[in-house]
């Protein structure tokens, strides 16, 4: 290994992610000469693995499904199915067929450096970087180093037969080039689900296997329920209550049979394990500042990490374990680089509330989407959570279906919406919605949890009439009576 004479920059990135892109963007912006630091694809998880490729095969499964949900279309559509090869294809562009020219040449126009390998944080402000061919550079950083490296996926241990059973993660899941006949998915969270989803409506047999007796157990309750109901009226087999005790997959291009809590075997010839994340950052150098290698980076809401002398260590994303969103990475983000310029000019951060330099939307209201059959879509606090923070709250819950909009938008629609009110400040705490095209009414319930928009106001906000946003007025007149 030789090293490189020592290159300084104003702000060394590690991960080029949508997270690191966003920082990067933002300090450039502000005249600092930023370095992005990336050993993979420049764009991360979420461009070639995750949100991009996940969405372009579930967005098929609801256009055919909103088609067969309307009399008229829903026989110009008949029994067809999705066409395999073109859905694949289609997600293949969205990641550019896992190119990164694209996202490169975005940071060349952006004023974004680039180095490619494995950053480590060498000492206080240092980073080394080693390439494929074992060359190291060695880059400083005048104010900041932000780590952005994102998680990856975790697999149990425990489990025998695991490693040698070559188990898919979320990067095979949506990465695969051929429809596997029979799929076991292990796990009821948000990748577990949507990947149930998605690859039943391409042909593959799903089992479904969960260990607790709920799917999105961190979501109000009916909308697991309604979840459930949406995968097995799709096909797929769906069992609570079971876990994996073994894999055995004799040859690695054939199937694997697992063996189950019960002593029941079944036969996939893909499993795939969906079933938590951990930070990535085991081997990035956390113990050269003083850190827990492979642990979350605690951070304070400009996300500069805590433990760490100097306020020159920062982490965004998914690595702080805040909120594991491509959305609020980026939140996450904008905070960062305006934090990092502040402190660059000497001047003091603004971390009130809703300051400049302050993610505290990520405590008030993280949305998120499911892309399943039917759509779940949540903000801010569920029923059970306001209730364990000791609030007085109100639930009002409303079928979705009632609505004029709803009924015109599918026959037979189905799907319910609930408002957690908090009675005190008598503002929206949180709000969870499920059917189709709900994931486009979610933005005005974060504006108005988030915003802490009062009651008496959102009662002059007149949703137009008829769209399915209606239901945000039965919810009001639910908690006014």
């Amino acid at each position: 290994m030789t090293s490189s004479t020592t290159e300084e920059y104003d702000v060394i990135v590690l991960g080029a992610g949508p997270t690191g892109e966003n920082v990067a963007d933002r300090t450039v912006a502000a005249g600092l000469r930023t370095v992005i630091v990336e050993s993979e694809l420049v764009g991360g998880e979420c461009s070639y693995w995750a949100c991009m490729p996940s969405k372009a095969l579930l967005r098929p499964v609801a256009a055919l499904d909103d088609a067969r949900a309307v009399a008229g279309s829903r026989e110009a559509v008949g029994g067809g199915r999705l066409d395999a090869a073109a859905v694949l294809a289609r997600r293949d562009s969205f990641t550019s067929n896992w190119k990164d020219d694209g996202q490169v040449q975005w940071l060349r126009d952006t004023g974004i450096e680039l180095v490619r390998g494995h950053g480590r944080l060498a000492g206080v402000r240092t980073v080394t970087v080693e390439a494929e061919d074992g060359s190291e550079r060695v880059l400083t950083a005048r104010h900041a180093v932000a780590v952005c490296t994102g998680s990856r996926p975790v697999l149990p241990t425990g489990v025998a037969g695991l490693a040698d059973a070559h188990p898919w993660t979320n990067r095979e899941a949506t990465g695969s080039a051929t429809v596997p006949k029979r799929l076991a998915v292990v796990g009821g969270g948000v990748v577990g689900v949507e990947m149930a989803t998605a690859w039943r409506a391409l042909g593959s047999e799903v089992v479904l296997l969960v260990r607790g007796h709920r799917l999105l157990p961190r979501m109000e309750p009916f909308a697991g329920e309604f979840v459930a109901e949406g995968l097995r009226e799709a096909g797929v087999d769906l069992r609570f209550g079971t876990e994996v005790t073994a894999l055995e997959r004799p040859d690695a291009s054939g199937p694997v049979v697992l063996t189950l809590g019960d002593g029941d075997t079944l036969t996939a010839d893909e499993v795939l394990y969906a079933t938590g994340r951990a930070p990535r950052t085991a081997d990035i150098g956390m113990e050269q500042v003083g850190l827990h290698p492979g642990g979350w980076l605690e951070v304070d809401d400009s996300c500069t990490v805590l433990g760490v002398d100097g306020e020159w260590l920062y982490a965004a994303g998914d690595v702080n374990h805040r909120a594991l969103l491509t959305h609020q990475g980026k939140y996450q983000a904008r905070i960062t680089g305006a934090a990092i310029a502040a402190r660059a000019q000497g001047l003091a951060l603004d971390t009130s509330r809703w300051g400049a330099h302050s993610a505290s939307a990520d405590l008030a209201g993280a949305p998120q989407v499911v892309f399943t059959q039917p759509e779940v879509a949540a903000v801010g606090l569920t029923l059970a959570a306001a209730e364990q923070l000791g609030l007085r709250v109100k639930a009002v819950d409303h079928e979705i279906g009632s609505v004029a909009g709803a009924s015109l938008y599918a026959d037979g629609y189905r799907g319910r919406a609930r408002a957690v009110f908090d009675l005190d400040r008598e503002v929206i705490v949180g709000a969870c919605l499920v059917g189709p095209a709900v994931a486009e009414l979610l933005h005005s319930a974060t504006i108005a949890v988030v915003g802490e928009v009062p009651i008496d106001r959102l009662w002059h906000a007149v949703p137009s009439y008829p769209t399915i946003s209606e239901v945000w007025l039965r919810l009001l007149e639910g908690c006014r009576g």
